[in-house]
C-alpha cells in the first residue's frame, strides 16, 4: 500500500528537501521502519538516544498520535497519511 508521509519545513533537510513523500508498506509499523530507513537523519530528530519519540515531536497516523495507539501493526488503507510534527511553545 502506498501512503503519503509529510514532515515540517524545518526537517526537509533530513528528507532530501521533500516535505511530502510516498511510502510503500502494508502496516503502520512497516511505514515507520521504511521512512526511517530511507531517511536516517530524520530518525535522529524524531527519536532520542533511548529510542523514545522526543517530547517536542508528534508522530501522527491520520488524525491519531501514534502514542495513543495500542498496536502499530495496523493495516494501511488507501488515503492514509503519516505526519511528523514539531511542537512549538513560547511564553
Amino acid at each position: 500500500m502506498r501512503i503519503e508521509a509529510s514532515v515540517p519545513g524545518l526537517l526537509t533537510d533530513c528528507t532530501g528537501g521533500r516535505a511530502k513523500f510516498p511510502l510503500e508498506a502494508d502496516t503502520l509499523r512497516e511505514a515507520l521502519d521504511r521512512m526511517f530507513s530511507d531517511y536516517p537523519l530524520l530518525k535522529r530528530h524524531v527519536y532520542n538516544e533511548n529510542g523514545e519519540v522526543r517530547k517536542h515531536v508528534l508522530l501522527c497516523y491520520n488524525k491519531d498520535n501514534i502514542d495513543w495507539l495500542d498496536d502499530l501493526d495496523i493495516p494501511l488503507r488507501p488515503g492514509d497519511k503519516l505526519f511528523v510534527m514539531q511542537l512549538v511553545s513560547g511564553g
